[in-house]
């Protein structure tokens, strides 16, 4: 029942449709028409260029996703309401979560269309299926872990910009922060490692090598876990 609530309300007005139309109509100029990111110059087939694009634009897309979540539900006053559904506050946050990763899912499948136009275009060899299939599932554990920041962000405020604004910027640093950290002079040849194993760049970059490691599983699920976790609380606080 959240689920679907979460599905219609992002499709209820135009910007839900414009969200979606603007990212894959951004990742078609990056990948096909811009000469600095077009796929058609590296002479040999590969969407490389996408699976490392896509990450930025997502950061974008996703909290264009869930800023509504909960910030509507506190403006309009259906909080309320929800609050007197016979339902247990995990299942309220769970549904919202399920309800927006669908839409991130949503906007990923068309995508292929550029999976099947390399292959398609490629004189021989073709794509890497392996590697490939491997970057979208990183992509979508992705999604997930940004799905699960903009809920909780969403869940903090009743301001939908505001909830916008601070997803953005938590998913920016979650996925690039430690990595930059990481390679400060200071955690030179120490702990470099370790904190770069806690960005999500990290864990999405090995599974989009093509390879599925329980670590990078687990970090995904517990990223994931956490937020909603922390979700949870906030609402209940409220």
């Amino acid at each position: 029942m959240i689920c679907k609530k979460e599905w219609r309300q992002f499709f209820s007005s135009l910007t839900g449709y414009l969200a979606i139309i603007i990212f894959l109509l951004l990742n078609g100029l990056l990948l096909f028409v811009f000469p600095d990111t077009s796929i058609l110059n590296f002479g040999y087939a590969t969407l490389g260029g996408f699976f490392a694009l896509a990450p930025w634009v997502l950061l974008f897309l996703v909290p264009t996703i869930t800023m509504r979540s909960f910030a509507d539900e506190y403006k309009t006053g259906t909080f309320e309401i929800l609050k007197t559904l016979p339902l247990q506050p995990s299942a309220i946050v769970w549904g919202k979560f399920f309800g927006s990763l669908l839409i991130v899912l949503l906007a990923l499948i068309p995508t292929i269309i550029y999976a099947f136009s390399i292959q398609s275009l490629s004189s021989a060899g073709g794509l890497d299926v392996g590697s490939t299939a491997g970057s979208y599932l990183g992509l979508l554990f992705l999604g997930a872990a940004f799905t699960s920041i903009g809920i909780f962000t969403s869940s903090l405020t009743q301001n939908t910009v505001v909830a916008f604004i601070i997803a953005a910027f938590a998913c920016f640093f979650l996925f690039t922060g430690f990595d930059a950290i990481s390679k400060l002079p200071v955690f030179t040849n120490g702990p470099d490692y370790y904190i770069e194993m806690l960005g999500i760049q990290f864990h999405y970059a090995n599974i989009s090598k093509g390879v599925i490691d329980i670590r990078d599983l687990l970090y995904f699920f517990s990223l994931c876990c956490f937020f909603i976790f922390l979700t949870q609380k906030n609402i209940l606080r409220k």
